[in-house]
């Protein structure tokens, strides 16, 4: 039997809700109306996963400025979104003016049992977390309190940073070939470290005034957490750019290189012990 790994870094909790107050309203500035991440592959994935039928009950974890929230909400959901971050749940009301009657924001520490027991409307139909678990500092408290806020065979949907391809230390790079038909381009990822969970920092956006933490967690042992709660995984997807995205492309995040490797990794995974 492989040894677990620790996957929780509490020294970094206050850090992490600090900084995320600092660049909220910069980071909403410029991706709160979505970017090609987004619209490509985050959102029309976790919609396919969640497959969110009128009237369930969604819980919406490290909502953020509410993005995903929102687009739920018009899905006919009713949502309880929840961040660490004050500014964010600020920005997340502002922007939600007109569905007062469908969402409800609260400022909520995923690491804090306690709060996470005190939120109203459970047991939820379903959960996601966007792009939140790699910022996350300590997810075992949330993982625990999860089945608590799940009905049974509720399902659970998250999308991160791929551990393998696009996490701590990885290097990408292209060689060009030179041969008798041409030219061939080969698109290269160096991994330095995979299997050890690490905190780092890092930028989600270029020109972002502070660096964030990131806290690396291999796939098997991020989904491993869950399995040890009652969890199934039933769907696993690493999209990738479709044509239409490098079609309409006005930035280089749908260039060639991540037509080659999935940026993010999205899975789906189900309560199986209720």
């Amino acid at each position: 039997m492989s040894e677990t790994i620790p996957i929780d870094f509490p020294e970094y909790l206050d850090e992490a809700v600090e900084i995320w107050d600092e660049i909220s309203e910069w980071w909403d500035d410029r991706i709160g109306d979505g970017n090609e991440a987004q619209d490509f592959l985050i959102e029309p994935t976790q919609e396919k996963l969640l497959d969110i039928k009128p009237g369930d009950k969604v819980l919406d974890i490290a909502c953020g400025a509410g993005r995903f929230t929102r687009r739920m909400a018009d899905q006919g959901a009713r949502v309880v979104a929840f961040d660490h971050s004050r500014n964010f749940i600020r920005r997340a009301k502002e922007r939600a003016n007109g569905y007062e009657d469908r969402i409800d924001f609260y400022v909520v520490n995923a690491a804090d049992r306690s709060a996470l027991r005190s939120i109203p409307d459970a047991p939820f139909d379903a959960a996601v977390c966007t792009m939140g678990l790699m910022d996350m500092a300590v997810i075992t408290p949330l993982v625990e309190t999860l089945p608590r806020l799940l009905k049974p065979n509720g399902r659970f949907v998250f999308s991160v940073t791929h551990p393998a391809f696009n996490s701590n230390g990885t290097r990408n790079s292209m060689e060009r070939e030179f041969t008798e038909n041409g030219v061939i381009e080969n698109y290269r990822i160096s991994v330095p470290s995979y299997t050890e969970a690490t905190p780092y920092l890092g930028v989600g956006i270029n020109g972002q005034p502070r660096a964030h933490r990131y806290f690396h967690r291999p796939t098997g042992e991020l989904l491993r957490v869950f399995f040890e709660q009652g969890f199934v995984l039933t769907g696993l997807e690493e999209p990738r750019f479709p044509p239409k995205a490098q079609e309409q492309s006005s930035s280089k995040m749908s260039g060639e290189f991540w037509w080659h490797f999935p940026l993010f990794l999205i899975a789906r995974l189900e309560l199986r012990n209720g």
